[in-house]
């Protein structure tokens, strides 16, 4: 017996399936018009995002002060205070010995490089010249055009000076003020929606904020971890350019996966350029190590429930970030995820149907059975 196709059901699977296109469409349409009319008022956004970042990190402290008694205009102004002689401190600290440094760390880049590519075309690999020059001068074209770019953008011209102090200025100043008022920020919040948007949209804001202080502070503590075992064990072997390792390893921490595996691969090159191919196999035995007890110890203990994201998406993220975005994509990649995923669990979880009470369930079965 042969089965025929229904043509109403066919006519029906074929309208749902056009409704729903159409919707997508209009979806991806809001997102596309969202990203853009963002990237019109980045000037005003990015200061937003990175004071709403540091006021996470500064939160603790100033929630310390009110519990105890300080008014909240004098504990922000003294954690603001704080925190500014704190990044004052760690700028002539550390980032004047890396940016002396930086000539070093690129020439052993590139001598590291240049070793490899020995290594590859001798025995038992025995790669041709020609690929091995094609493809080494692909990379390092493409690493050129990325960091000329990069450095062009950040360190060139006046305007992009003043505009870098702009926003520092703005998000220190955003960052006072959150500290202040930010306990405030949800009732009023409350006030000014309608109806059920009243209820909503502030508890998804503070699950938002839990999370993404979460995000920052676990990253944070994981990456001065991984840069104090890291960088002791570079210092025990003797490596030279410690401290710029240290650092390059702490700031990769806030690019999960692609951070880590960037700045161990830098370290292995400084250390086979400078103490050969042994202590490099070493490096790169510690910072199996490092990122193992990272995986495993410290981000367990300290980041306790986690973010609710799975590494393939975190990596997924972390490269579609900065595909659209560059370097600055990829840090804000994962707490973007991470916020998508807290609005569409709660979504999820106010559009589920109410579960059946079990005490009325057996009071109906006890009423069907018959006596």
């Amino acid at each position: 017996m042969t089965a025929t196709l229904s043509s109403t059901r066919v006519r029906g699977a074929l309208r749902t399936s056009a409704r729903v296109s159409v919707e997508l469409l209009l979806i991806f349409l809001m997102l596309a018009v969202t990203l853009w009319v963002l990237g019109q008022m980045w000037s005003v956004v990015w200061p937003l995002v990175v004071g709403l970042l540091l006021t996470t990190l500064t939160w603790p402290p100033t929630r310390f002060l009110r519990r105890h008694g300080w008014r909240p205009a004098l504990a922000a102004s003294v954690v603001t205070v704080l925190f500014l002689l704190v990044g004052l401190g760690i700028v002539a600290l550390i980032a004047v010995p890396v940016a002396s440094q930086s000539g070093d760390l690129t020439d052993g880049v590139g001598e590291g490089i240049q070793k490899l590519r020995e290594w590859a075309a001798g025995p038992p690999l025995n790669i041709g010249d020609a690929q091995i020059n094609k493809a080494f001068d692909s990379g390092v074209s493409r690493a050129q055009d990325g960091l000329g770019s990069m450095v062009g953008a950040v360190v060139t011209g006046v305007s992009t000076v003043v505009n870098g102090l702009v926003t520092a200025v703005l998000a220190l100043f955003l960052m006072f003020f959150f500290l202040k008022d930010g306990p405030r920020f949800l009732p009023w919040l409350a006030r000014q929606l309608p109806g059920r948007l009243a209820t909503d949209v502030p508890v998804v804001a503070a699950r938002g904020w839990d999370t993404l202080g979460a995000f920052v502070r676990s990253q944070a503590a994981v990456g001065l971890l991984d840069a104090v075992l890291i960088g002791l064990g570079l210092w025990v072997l003797g490596v030279p350019l410690v401290l710029p390792l240290a650092v390059l390893t702490f700031v990769s921490a806030f690019v999960p996966i692609i951070g880590a595996l960037f700045a161990g691969f830098v370290a292995v090159l400084i250390a086979l350029v400078s103490n050969g191919l042994t202590d490099a196999l070493i490096v790169l035995a510690i910072i199996v190590v490092v990122q193992q007890l990272e995986g495993n110890v410290f981000q367990p203990m300290i980041q306790s429930r986690g973010l609710g994201l799975h590494a393939a998406a975190v990596l997924l993220a972390v490269t579609l970030g900065g595909s659209l975005a560059g370097i600055v994509g990829s840090l804000l990649a994962v707490p973007i995820a991470a916020l998508i995923a807290v609005v569409w669990n709660y979504v999820r979880d106010q559009l589920r149907e109410p579960s059946p009470d079990p005490e009325t369930d057996e009071s109906e079965a006890d009423a069907a059975v018959p006596s």
